[in-house]
Order: structure tokens, then C-alpha cells, then sequence
């Protein structure tokens, strides 16, 4: 894929712009968002992502179109999926409401810049040795099989980091915006606020050690990987307030996630195969495997996602049905937050059952 240094250029000063424009409103003024709000931005960086994918397909050709598209759609299901974290986070800090999306910016900013990072470490590992698609693939199928086995997040609000930091360092209950510290009688404390940054930035760090394999089993072009991982952040703030406690419904995300990062990982680990340098492996000569085109790839990420969102939403209808005595619309006519916590109850720090 020949890449303009224009091209480079325009990228990277789009998304800056955006991010500044983000961070020059929320600054200014932190407040809840409206749904008529979060909506509009929400189609506008939808749009920009489809219409950034097809001006790939036809200016660069249909097979970096397919890439982006197939790349954009598993990294905004890995981000979605980070949105039920972001949830446990606020709920189990009491971040208020105000703060909240000052704070997802934040997170959302960690996000891209550990994924800045990965991508460019990435590219130059794949680069340099070819037999890294091994360990992608391998960690990838590893992600998955403990996607499986444990689709309870309750827990990752409370990581090691959070603890230490906690153990080691004096803290305020009072929130003050994004500020991190504050003095008082001459000693600086930390903010809760704190806690929530760490919390978020060891939470992103995570999730790009699982997107930055995933996306360059779909295509190993950086340009793709990168405009993929931005696109699919972008957004992210406005689908949080939007969809609010409806998140909670998809229940089989998890699932669907495991499958899709399962299924990469074998393409990688075919890859592999096909290009095998190692001496140990058929005496250092490419295996004679099948390799699993990207248009199959999309097709099966497409529809994976199609399904396990059709069986949550009809899993959570039929639970609603139940509980309400045959009324799945009983008590579910404003599912948003209320009242300055994540999931819009008084006891913000009781576990949340996002699964």
C-alpha cells in the first residue's frame, strides 16, 4: 500500500484536530451530554469511518478497503467491549456525572496513545521477523480461551496498580474536574480522580496488548492498522452516555469477542505456516496450509457480531419479560443513568453485574 507523506500528514492532523476540539469543550464546560448530542457526534464518526473506508477501496483498491473495514469493525467491538469496564470503573469510584465524560476522554487518549505505541512496535517486529505472526497468533487464542472462561468484569476496577497506589499514597475523597492532587495544610493528596486514570490507563493497556495482534491479523498495512484503532475510539465517549445501561444487554459480547480473536488467531497461526522460517518447524521451508483470505474474514466477523447481538438482546428481553410478569417494557422506558453514577443507582460501589 503506497501511503503519501500528505496522506500521514492529513491523518494525524484530523485526528489531533478532533481530539483538541474534544478537549476544548469538555474543558470549558463538563456536563452531562444529552442524547440528541451524543447521537449527532456519534453518526458523524460512524460516517467519517465508512466514508475514510470507502475512499480507501477506491483510491487504494478493494483489498485495503476490505482490510480497513474487517480491521475497524473488530477494534470497535474490542472498544465497546472496553466500554463495560469503563462502566465498573465510574461505578465503582462514584465518579459524578459531570466528571465522567471528562474522565472517558482521558481514557479514550490512553487508549490511543498505548495503541501508538503497540502499532509501531508491532509493525517493526513483523518487519524484522516473521515468525512473530507465531506468537500474535498464540496470544491471541490464549485471549480467547480466557474470554471463555471468565466474562465477569466485576473485578478490574480493583487491579494491582489501583492497590498500590492506594497503599502508597494519601488520598481526599473530594473531586475537583481532571485535577490529580490537591493541598491541604501544605500536604499535596491525591484525588479519587486519580484512581480513575490509572484505573482506565492500566485497563487500556490491556486492551491494546489484545487489538494490536487482532488488527494486524487482518491486514499488516501500519496505515490501516492505525486509521482502524482511531476510527474505532472515536465515538466511544458519545456511545458511553448514549447507550447507557443498554450496554448491559449485550451479554454475549464476550463470546462473540472470543470467537472473533479465536478465529483471527488461527488465521494467524496459518499465516505463519505458510511464510515458516523457523529451522524446527519442516526444517526451516513455508508449510503447503491454506490461508484464510481477508474477505472471508470480514464475512465471518460481520456475522458473528450479527448474532451475538440478536441473542443478547432476546436473552435480555425474554429475562425482562419474566421479571415484569409478561411486560418486557415495564420499568425500562429510560434506561440512562440518573443520578451522577454509572449505572444510576444511590450505592454506585456495590459490584456491577455488567454481564
Amino acid at each position: 500500500m503506497n501511503v503519501s507523506g500528505l496522506e500521514w500528514g492529513i491523518t494525524l492532523a484530523v485526528t489531533i484536530g478532533i481530539l483538541l476540539f474534544d478537549v476544548i469543550v469538555i474543558g470549558r464546560r463538563p456536563h452531562e451530554p444529552s442524547k440528541r448530542e451524543t447521537a449527532t457526534y456519534l453518526t458523524i464518526y460512524i460516517s467519517l469511518a465508512i466514508a475514510f473506508g470507502l475512499w480507501t477501496w477506491l483510491y487504494h483498491g478493494s483489498q485495503f478497503g476490505i482490510e480497513f473495514f474487517a480491521g475497524w469493525l473488530t477494534e470497535y467491538s474490542l472498544s465497546v467491549d472496553n466500554l463495560f469496564i469503563f462502566l465498573i470503573i465510574m461505578a465503582s469510584f462514584k465518579v459524578p456525572r459531570i466528571y465522567q465524560q471528562q474522565a472517558l476522554l482521558v481514557g479514550i487518549i490512553l487508549a490511543l496513545i498505548f495503541r501508538g505505541i503497540f502499532i509501531a512496535l508491532g509493525a517493526v517486529a513483523i518487519e524484522q521477523f516473521s515468525w512473530v505472526f507465531y506468537l500474535f497468533g498464540a496470544f491471541l487464542v490464549y485471549t480467547a480461551i480466557k474470554l471463555v472462561k471468565d466474562t465477569d468484569h466485576d473485578d478490574d476496577a480493583d487491579n494491582g496498580v489501583v492497590r498500590f497506589a492506594q497503599r502508597h499514597l494519601k488520598f481526599t475523597d473530594q473531586w475537583d474536574g481532571l485535577r490529580l492532587w490537591v493541598k491541604e495544610n501544605g500536604t499535596r493528596l491525591m484525588t479519587p480522580m486519580f484512581l480513575v486514570i490509572v484505573a482506565l490507563g492500566t485497563t487500556d493497556l490491556l486492551f491494546a496488548l489484545d487489538s494490536i495482534p487482532a488488527i494486524y491479523g487482518l491486514t499488516r498495512e501500519p496505515y490501516l492498522v492505525f486509521t482502524a484503532n482511531v476510527f474505532a475510539l472515536m465515538g466511544l465517549r458519545q456511545l458511553y452516555f448514549l447507550l447507557g445501561d443498554l450496554l448491559k444487554r449485550l451479554v454475549y459480547l464476550s463470546q462473540g469477542l472470543a470467537f472473533i480473536l479465536g478465529f483471527i488467531g488461527i488465521k494467524l497461526l496459518l499465516h505463519a505456516l505458510h511464510e515458516n522460517e523457523l529451522p524446527f518447524i519442516n526444517g526451516g521451508e513455508p508449510v503447503a496450509v491454506p490461508e484464510i483470505p481477508t474477505l472471508a474474514s470480514l464475512g465471518v466477523i460481520v456475522v458473528t457480531l450479527a448474532i451475538t447481538t440478536a441473542a443478547s438482546l432476546y436473552k435480555t428481553r425474554v429475562h425482562d419479560v419474566r421479571s415484569n410478569g409478561g411486560d418486557a417494557t415495564e420499568g425500562t422506558e429510560d434506561s440512562g443513568p440518573k443520578d451522577g453514577t454509572a449505572d444510576g443507582t444511590k450505592d454506585a460501589g456495590a459490584p456491577l453485574d455488567s454481564r
